[in-house]
């Protein structure tokens, strides 16, 4: 269950913590004819049925549990869609940093700066 789609990778974390503590659900999220690519072809497409746009993350995940949880479910055509995750996911590593110059002026007390 590795994606690098942000959408994907937000439910397959939340899956996998679900299956970590959930044992029945671990064994239906190794549904060797389910995977995560799909799970995100069936929510799009729900999604596009209810005319909504936007969803609180809990219905999206009831979604992504109901996805593993049926045996036979239509998925529906892959769509082409813009997600926006809104929470953080795993924070990439910091870059270095460079230092920036300081730039020591002299001023003027008696004359007005507009910088």
């Amino acid at each position: 269950m590795i994606t690098t789609d942000p959408f994907k990778e937000a439910i397959a974390n939340y899956l996998r913590e679900l299956a970590h503590s959930d044992k029945q659900f671990a064994n239906t999220l190794n549904k060797p004819n389910k995977n995560i690519h799909d799970c995100g072809t069936y929510i799009l497409n729900e999604v596009k049925k209810s005319g909504r746009q936007g969803f609180d993350d809990d219905e999206i995940y009831k979604m992504a549990i109901h996805y593993y949880d049926q045996d036979s479910i239509e998925i529906g055509v892959p769509i082409s869609a813009r997600v926006v995750v809104n929470h953080a996911l795993a924070t990439p590593a910091p870059k270095s940093i460079t230092p920036v110059k300081s730039s020591t002026k002299t001023v003027n007390l008696n004359q007005t700066s507009l910088f």
